[in-house]
């Protein structure tokens, strides 16, 4: 698949699924043929052991993005912000926000108040406070997310789905088109792409509705 795909997406995201099963090795071979990679591991844990986490993944090949979770607190932020190297070159540190398969009545269940925008928003900002580059997000809390944390706060929503396309398990979903309006600075594309009959042609689709996007914002 990452063969087929190599020449027509920005970069791989590397999840729980394949880094479980196959580990540091997967990000090599990735990384052999020239790919870029957001290591989406969605780091949750006491401060020491995300910490130590975020410096082993800086070290794997290919790694651009990474992230840990927001829900997991300000100290825990701070900590994964202090185990990073320095320097322009290194890569940006991402914090999801509320995940785009839950809805508000998902949240009450788990103790979660608010909706999930407004959760989002808040959770954003605390990311943003604890020196976080950027936030993994719904597409639907872009335009708040924004302009609650300014400009050059990276914005990296899921659950992205061209028209028509089965939903799946996401509740918070949007087209292409409507994130990169909305602000987006990568979309996260999975099944879309890797369940389509082509995954090629559906790359390729995606790729052309982006760019016209972006002309339309710039």
């Amino acid at each position: 698949m990452a063969r087929l795909l190599a020449s027509n997406v920005g970069m791989f995201k590397v999840g729980k699924q394949l880094f479980t099963a196959a580990g540091p090795e997967a990000l090599r071979k990735l990384s052999d043929l020239g790919a870029r990679i957001f290591l989406d591991l969605k780091y949750h844990d006491i401060p020491n052991t995300v910490a130590g986490a975020v410096r082993a993944a800086v070290d794997l090949p290919g790694v651009e993005l990474l992230n840990v979770h927001a829900l997991g607190g300000r100290a825990m932020m701070e900590a994964a912000v202090k185990a990073m190297p320095r320097g322009a070159t290194r890569p940006k540190l991402l914090a999801v926000t509320i995940l785009t398969s839950m809805d508000q009545r998902g949240m009450r269940e788990v103790g979660i108040q608010g909706t999930p925008h407004a959760r989002a928003v808040r959770l954003a900002r605390l990311a943003r406070d604890c020196g976080i580059d950027g936030v993994v997000a719904s597409p639907q809390e872009l335009r708040s997310i924004r302009k609650a944390c300014g400009p050059k706060f990276l914005l990296v929503p899921q659950g992205i789905r061209p028209a028509g396309s089965d939903l799946h398990d996401q509740k918070r979903t949007a087209t292409p088109a409507a994130a990169i309006r909305d602000g987006a600075d990568y979309l996260g594309v999975g099944r879309a792409i890797t369940q389509a009959a082509d995954p090629v042609a559906a790359a390729v689709a995606i790729a052309a509705e982006i760019a016209e996007a972006l002309r339309e914002r710039n």
